[in-house]
């Protein structure tokens, strides 16, 4: 949505109303930034540069939250940083380990592994592959820093949002150490932690720190005898050497193992339950939704939520059909410094070996419509990174060079089957398009056999030429078997009478990637007046290399049978598992990508006094292209024999997208890049800090992941110079398509982030952040290479980006007073986090949209001297807000939305809806207690 809603501005003035409370009260927001490495007198140090300096001297807009901030807020996974962030957010939706982030409104859609992250994630100096990767516990954190705006010239790994670079506590050599807490909570919650730490002498020690977690699932499931669903059972073990031979040399070796072993994640029903037709003056008109009878009679159990709540927090399940998510996640890695007297050498090496493995009631109900047991992803990724920097000049010129390699190969296999229900449900579909009248979702079959008969007989009895009868060899098909009437009819008139389509589908397809990265980079900042005038300049070469094998495993006959007959316009529901898809072996056309890319920066920082920094920026930014890990992506064949537009498609050119022909190009999408221009001031004043920055991004090739109700589509947005006359809004896929000398960026993303830091007194702090981000599509959208926009993407042009909030703020309250001269210590901490309006669903359905809402949590504690023990009492989503991450169509339950049926008959659109849709929601109140030790 465009606008503020009523009800969000409301919430942004009690936002504010709150925060000016906080000041008399003590009692509301929380330490979003507070932080960097180190603090001392006030001053926040961070090494987004790759250089410990002050926040408030780094010409780049970062926010830096210390450890203490994220345990305050019961931060203990990236997920919820965004509480202490305002410009990030962390969603996600079937999966964590899908779960994405976006920075300034953009990132990259999850739920599909070839697509790389727009915001890249760095731990201990080590990128992980996938944001999602990164979602395991972390342990005991040092500091976060989330820079904003393409990142290429510091880190190893190039992005084009963004980075969040996280820094674990490492070994201690001064003395022995170690610390531990318990935590208990509702939802039966247990969290466990513990570290020790000890010297090995004066010029080593080791640190050993482990995590325990486990509590129960915040979705009931309506399903007898079956878990509730969002569980969390997770362990941690990391291990750290350090070893400072000499003055000059720093060695730091990590082994870090976890594991989690969880019920994840469930989707619940959504208002609106409602069918939609297209009234006499064009406007919608709503009754009552006539797919939700048949689906509950056929047992879905939909737990349906009353008028005017969005969801309930309930599912009902298949039996013996579960989330399950097994992780398996294990890494090695050493970073070693050197100074060799006029530079300094760093040298980051690592492997990380990452294994999940899900099932998935898929159809999201009771009733056995799509189901698997073992979808497997794994990760293995090999990186170095060397960085050698220094000073030249008498210290105005600091420089650093750079290279990075990394080396992945990710395994995708799939057993994603029709259930047992499928093809009763596949039939109500087929009948309530062919005869509604046949349609009884009491039979077996879901078809009224004798209506059918009755109604063949009718139109026999018609003259010969009336039209009616031409649908007399469909319906006498459809029940050429009249004990398995609908696809098990078909397939007997087709030759097929015993083929099956319940349990069958994809039985362990599999994709085997192969990618090859390296780079090399430059960051160097020159005083043109020393201490006062800087110009920055960085640039790196990226070559990107990947290759794809792909091992094409169906048994779903029913598929190519019917695409290969004369019903072949009735194989949308027996091909929703794409039967049709064949091997693509590696060295094949299509099964490889290349890209070769420069990227880079330029700043220009003035400081005018020492409290003031002002300085504006131009970045150019990448995120390599790749494939598409889906084997519905792939154009399906055709037969000219029994469909009149195959020749058409057969006639284009071979790795064309809908040439008829199934081919590895059809998976390849194109490399997403940036163009991004940023102005900022940050004041460091005593005691208030305020950073203001405001920014302007244009996105080319903007890599867009969607689930169109039945799969996911990748494709590149890109806007055409010329006007295209509506086409890319119409129901059409063939009307639209642009030159490709006339492309230009098709998404944009502007905006200006506050972030103050207030210590109005002693002990006391204050931090509040306003994120105001306007990130939209282009007019005039077409897809890859200037094709026409897919009709599912019809309302992309000229709208807001999905989980783009345009508001979001953030604020929060820190006291930490002493309790007399005892050496005892308190705590009073809150914090908040308040978004507007956000379309969660990646194709912008109206229906899809979260309204804004606020999250606030809260810790108080009581501490001993030297807070040798602790003890605090917390919550979390105070209010037990009611919300969800991500909207998208119920799967094959359904069709249309409000806009399309809103549209004018002339645009192709259909004027019908009844779909379906389905929410991932966020966590509920949770509160409980935590007794810290230490010595």
């Amino acid at each position: 949505m465009t606008n503020i809603s009523s009800r969000t501005a409301g919430l942004l003035r009690a936002s504010a109303v709150g925060v000016s409370l906080s000041f008399a009260l003590l009692a509301t927001p929380a330490t979003a930034q507070d932080a960097g490495a180190e603090t001392s007198d006030e001053t926040i140090i961070v090494t987004a540069t790759r250089r410990s300096e002050a926040l408030s001297d780094v010409p780049i807009a970062v926010s830096a939250v210390t450890g203490e901030t994220l345990e305050k807020t019961g931060a203990t996974d990236v997920r919820a940083l965004g509480q202490v962030a305002p410009s990030l957010l962390v969603s996600g939706a079937t999966s964590e380990v899908n779960f994405s982030a976006r920075i300034r409104g953009i990132g990259t859609v999850g739920e599909n592994p070839g697509l790389e992250s727009s915001v890249g994630l760095f731990i201990d100096g080590v990128y992980r592959s996938r944001t999602g990767v990164g979602l395991s516990e972390l342990g005991d954190i040092e500091r976060v820093e989330v820079l904003r705006g393409p990142q290429g010239t510091l880190f190893g790994r190039n992005s084009t949002a963004g980075l969040i670079n996280i820094v674990t506590k490492g070994p201690d050599l001064g003395a022995f150490g170690a610390k531990g807490s318990v935590s208990f909570g509702n939802y039966d919650y247990w969290r466990v932690d513990g570290m020790v730490n000890a010297p090995l002498g004066e010029k080593a020690a080791v640190r050993v720190d482990g995590v325990w977690q486990r509590r129960d699932g915040f979705i009931d499931n309506a399903t007898a005898g079956e878990p509730d669903i969002n569980d969390r059972d997770r362990w941690l073990a990391r291990g750290q050497l350090l070893l400072e031979p000499s003055e000059t040399v720093k060695l730091r070796l990590i082994a870090d193992y976890s594991e989690r072993s969880e019920n994840c994640c469930g989707g619940v029903l959504l208002n609106p339950v409602r069918n939609l037709t297209r009234g006499a003056d064009g406007f919608p008109v709503a009754s009552a939704n006539t797919l939700l009878p048949v689906l509950q009679a056929l047992g879905a159990n939909h737990q349906v939520p009353p008028t005017g709540t969005s969801f309930i927090r309930t599912q009902a399940t298949t039996p013996g059909v579960t989330y399950r998510s097994d992780t398996k996640d294990w890494g090695l890695s050493g970073e070693l410094s050197w100074d060799l007297g006029g530079a300094s050498l760093t040298s980051i090496t690592a492997y990380r070996d990452y294994k999940n493995a899900q099932g998935q009631d898929a159809d999201f109900s009771a009733l056995d419509i799509l189901r698997r047991t073992d979808l497997d992803r794994r990760f293995r990724l090999f990186t170095q990174e060397l960085r050698l920097q220094g000073e030249a000049f008498d210290g105005r010129l600091d420089w650093l060079v750079g290279g990075y390699y990394a080396n992945e190969k990710l395994d995708v296999d799939d057993d994603i089957v029709y259930g047992n229900n499928y093809e009763q449900f596949a039939n109500c579909l087929l009948f309530a398009s062919a005869l509604p009248t046949a349609v009884l979702p009491t039979n077996p079959q879901c078809v009224n056999v004798p209506v059918v008969q009755g109604t063949i007989t009718a139109l026999s009895a018609l003259p010969v030429g009336d039209p009616r009868r031409a649908s007399i060899p469909l319906l006498s098909a459809l029940i050429a078997n009249p004990a398995r009437p609908g696809f098990g009819s078909l397939a007997a008139a087709l030759g097929q009478p015993a083929l099956a389509i319940n349990g069958t589908g994809n039985r362990g397809s599999t994709f085997a990637q192969k990618s090859r990265n390296f780079a090399v980079f430059t960051h160097n900042s020159f005083d043109i007046v020393e201490d006062m005038l800087t110009l920055t300049i960085g640039a790196r070469y990226t070559s990107e290399r990947k290759t794809l094998d792909a091992d094409a495993n169906f048994n779903n006959g029913i598929c190519p049978l019917v695409v290969n007959s004369p019903f072949q316009s009735l194989a949308t529901l027996p091909c929703v598992i794409n039967g049709t898809a064949p091997d693509l072996p590696r060295g094949t056309a299509g099964t490889k990508f290349k890209d070769n890319e420069w990227t880079g920066t330029a700043v220009l920082s003035w400081k005018p006094t020492p409290e003031l920094l002002v300085y504006g920026s131009v970045s150019k930014g990448y995120k390599a292209g790749g494939f598409n890990l889906d084997f519905s992506a792939l154009d399906r064949t055709c037969n000219v024999t029994f469909d009149t537009a195959c020749a058409a498609r057969l006639a284009l050119p071979a790795n064309t997208s809908g040439n008829g022909r199934p081919e590895a190009s059809d998976l390849q999408f194109a490399s997403e890049k940036v163009d991004a221009y940023e102005i900022g001031v940050k004041f460091d004043g005593p005691g208030f800090d305020l950073n203001v920055a405001a920014f302007f991004q244009e996105y080319s090739n903007y890599q867009l992941n969607t689930f169109n109700g039945v799969n996911f589509e990748v494709t590149n947005i890109q806007a055409c110079k010329d006007d295209l006359g509506g086409a890319d809004a119409d129901g059409s896929a063939t009307t639209g398509g642009c030159a490709a000398n006339r492309l230009k960026p098709g998404v944009r993303s502007k905006g200006v982030e506050i972030e103050a830091f207030i210590r109005p007194a002693r002990y006391l702090s204050v931090n509040m952040g306003l994120t105001y981000v306007d990130t939209l599509y282009r007019r005039n959208l077409v897809g890859t290479g200037g094709r026409p926009l897919s009709p599912v993407l019809f309302q992309l042009p000229g709208r807001g980006v999905s989980n783009a909030p345009r508001y979001v703020a953030t604020a929060g309250i820190s006291w930490t007073p002493p309790i007399g001269s005892s050496g005892m210590s308190g705590l009073v901490y809150f914090d908040t986090r308040l978004q507007s309006d956000t379309n969660t669903g990646s194709d912008l359905d109206v229906e899809k949209v979260q309204d804004g809402f606020a999250i606030f949590n809260g810790r108080i504690g009581l501490y001993g001297p030297d807070r040798r023990w602790g003890v605090e009492l917390w919550g979390q989503n105070l209010f037990n807000k009611r919300y969800y991450q991500i909207g998208a169509d119920m799967p094959l339950q359904g069709g249309g939305t409000f806009r399309a049926v809103a549209a004018p008959a002339s645009s192709g659109l259909s004027g019908t809806a009844n779909q379906l849709f389905v929410g991932f929601p966020g966590e509920p109140r949770t509160y409980g207690v935590t007794l810290r030790g230490q010595f």
